[in-house]
């Protein structure tokens, strides 16, 4: 069972699994697809984060993130990283490194044994041929034709006779097509180390960014040892930093000393609320690249300093909130093979279409990740040549105490370890379908997808006794759409001890479940 956020990259997924491939070439195959057909989420220019899992074999995880360029001498007299453009484009995209990380897994001690070319082939026809515009793309680029219009390749790219696409639109990106064609010729390591290597540089040269050859060669992906609590005797685990998985994990074992006892009512929203902000404080005063880092995270997660935490929640009041927030656009993916090896996997380009950046050659958009660097030394997350950024995004993976194996998560800045916590107290904690728990009303502390609030938003289909508390106890609520945009594309599958799988597909999102 593969499940994505656009449907043509879970029936990629899908077909491999069919054709006796595994869980992580299935994820390659997917993962290749949707950053064609979702190109405002994610692309090769971006990086992506992996769990994996086999029975009785410890869980893997991925750190494919790109470090920032080694010369950075054009930001010394700027005050902050332009957002968009060339300047933003200042960190190694690590996407394709972490595909080839994972495949020497699944090609490996997995087994697996499909050509690379047959696992790009669907990305291939799908960029020759085109996809047809999604709403959530053709709205972006309205939305941020202003500040994308000049960047270098975006209107040549994006655009149709100075246009936006329109939703239905075909949309053919040729130049990507013969990307892939030669990632299947030279090998994925020939995007950091061949010819693909040097005219990916040298576009991003003629286009003004700081990145060069030698960064490239530079890059490696990270295996590296997930971080994991046990949360109501399920073991849960997710990506330790430069990413946010420690909040992810934080909030849900705040949210487990809270003593809630079922979802939905006021308690279940201001619970989940409330333990957010602890977490995310947390998260903002220590979590950057590890090398830079001078506390433990693992200690977040002890049981003291949980205990502490969740003390510190007024189950009657909300504390006020007006921390700085950050914003990301990206896509999650989860596959499950027939011998039970799974994976979560997450994929991102930062902001909608990342620095706006599109290559000459290649048709590749390029991140903006970079941006989230400050260049005021006294800040954490100070620029420094080879420093790796903070990243939002990070996928989720739980072994259940009965048996179940479940991969989830969401895009959504912000929202991606608040979601995650909502689904997982909702299908978990308190019982609820996997379908009814990623179909019910969501909420957002903070602000996501290139929104600037700070305030608590809620969709509308949420019992209005509960807004009416949750405002009586301090929170500043903003009421939003039913299935608003905002709330992310989530997406889970949970494999039973049995045999038997289920999985859920957001219908925020433009995604399905894809089995056989």
């Amino acid at each position: 069972m593969v499940v994505a956020p656009h449907h043509l990259a879970a029936r990629t997924g899908a077909r491999v699994l069919e054709d006796g491939g595994n869980a992580i070439e299935a994820m390659v195959a997917a993962a290749s697809t949707i950053a064609v057909a979702y190109p405002h989420m994610n692309a090769l220019g971006g990086d992506n984060f992996w769990l994996i899992h086999a029975p009785g074999q410890p869980v893997i995880g991925i750190d494919a993130c790109g470090a920032a360029a080694e010369n950075i001498a054009l930001y010394r007299d700027k005050d902050v990283i332009p957002q968009r453009g060339p300047c933003a484009a200042l960190t190694v995209a690590g996407a394709v490194s972490g595909w080839q990380s994972a495949l020497e897994i699944g090609q490996g001690s997995w087994g697996g044994n499909m050509p690379v070319e047959r696992l790009l082939e669907e990305a291939v026809f799908l960029a020759d041929d085109g996809i047809a515009v999604t709403r959530t793309q053709s709205e972006n680029t309205v939305k941020k034709l202003t500040e994308l219009r000049d960047v270098p390749g975006f209107a040549e790219t994006y655009l149709i006779n100075g246009l936006p696409l329109r939703e239905g639109d075909r949309f053919r990106q040729p130049r990507l097509a013969e990307t892939y064609r030669r990632l299947g010729r030279e090998g994925l390591d020939g995007f950091y180390r061949g010819e693909l290597a040097r005219a990916i540089a040298a576009d991003l040269s003629k286009a003004g960014s700081p990145l060069e050859l030698s960064d490239f060669r530079r890059h490696r992906a990270l295996l590296v040892e997930p971080l994991t609590a046990t949360v109501s005797g399920h073991r849960l685990y997710n990506m330790p930093p430069p990413t946010q998985g420690l909040a992810s994990l934080m909030l849900l074992g705040i949210c487990a000393r809270l003593g809630i006892a079922e979802a939905e009512g006021f308690d279940f929203v201001h619970g989940l609320v409330e333990a957010t902000k602890r977490a995310f404080r947390v998260r903002d005063q220590h979590v950057t690249d590890p090398a830079y880092m001078d506390v433990d995270p693992v200690s977040f997660l002890e049981d003291a300093a949980l205990d502490a935490l969740a003390a510190d929640v007024d189950m009657a009041k909300a504390l006020p909130w007006s921390d700085v927030s950050s914003k990301g656009d990206t896509v999650w993916l989860g596959a499950i093979d027939g011998e039970g090896r799974a994976v979560s996997f997450i994929q991102s380009i930062y902001w909608e279409f990342g620095s706006g950046v599109v290559l000459d050659e290649t048709g590749i958009t390029w991140q903006n990740r970079g941006v989230s660097f400050s260049l005021d030394p006294a800040q954490q997350n100070v620029l420094k040549p080879f420093r790796r950024p903070f990243h939002t995004i990070q996928p989720a993976l739980a072994q259940l105490n009965d048996g179940r194996v479940m991969v989830y998560g969401t895009m959504g800045g912000e929202g991606q370890p608040q979601t995650q916590a909502m689904l997982f107290a909702r299908y978990v904690l308190h019982g609820q379908d996997l379908q009814k728990a990623v179909n019910a009303p969501r909420w957002l502390l903070g602000r996501t997808w290139g929104e600037e609030a700070t305030n608590l938003r809620i969709e509308d289909r949420i019992d209005p006794a509960v807004i009416k508390l949750l405002r009586a106890a301090g929170h500043d609520v903003e009421i939003v759409g039913a299935f608003d945009q905002i709330m992310g594309h989530a997406g889970a599958i949970a494999l039973h001890p049995g045999g038997l799988m289920e999985g859920a597909a957001d219908p925020r999102s433009d995604g399905q479940v894809a089995a056989f």
